[in-house]
């Protein structure tokens, strides 16, 4: 009965780390990759040979499979945290809202703005590229400030130069100190 138990276990450290290799290979990490494929196919080996060493098991079967869905599920939870990578994010607003883009820009996000042609009357875009850990607070700060606010977003394969790339952090840290200066008076 302890086969079974190895098996399961295998597919819940496998399969976590089959998404994250993938991920890496989607964002072109390499080196990231191969390592997690390396330890990927150790774990495979290993499970799939206590499988197909006893056809007539169907518990290290039943292990398999429950393992590989639960480990599916520890994957995709994983890989939300982590959220590896970028995201662009649009936000078409009813009218300019300068309040709504000072707050952006304060904490950090990289906002260009422009008014376009609605349906109805011209609205405002806002554009934004951001670290995909931080994509819900751009979308709470939307949110308290403009309810009906249409917002998406998706993730660029990949961007060159921008305030992104070096801005961001500055802006980041600029706005803790005051918001430590604001605190401490």
């Amino acid at each position: 009965m302890l086969e079974p138990l190895i098996i399961f276990f295998a597919q819940l450290l496998y399969v976590p780390i089959l998404t994250l290799r993938t991920i890496m290979m989607v964002k072109s990490q390499k080196g990231k990759a191969a390592g997690l494929g390396v330890l990927e196919g150790v774990i495979y080996v290993v499970a799939v040979g206590l499988v197909l060493s006893d056809l007539s098991n169907f518990y290290n079967m039943a292990a398999y499979a429950v393992g590989f869905g639960v480990g599916l599920y520890i994957g995709a939870y994983v890989e939300e945290k982590l959220a590896i990578g970028y995201v662009s994010i649009e936000a078409n607003i009813p009218k300019a809202n300068e309040e709504l883009v000072k707050r952006l820009r304060e904490v950090g996000f990289s906002v260009s703005t422009s008014t376009v042609q609605g349906i109805n009357a011209d609205r405002y875009l806002l554009y934004c590229t951001s670290r995909r850990d931080r994509e819900k607070e751009f979308y709470r700060i939307i949110e308290s400030y403009e309810e009906s606010a249409f917002v998406a977003s998706y993730e660029p394969r990949s961007f060159k130069g921008g305030y992104i790339t070096k801005g961001m952090r500055k802006r980041r840290e600029i706005f803790n100190r005051k918001k430590q200066q604001r605190e401490s008076a």
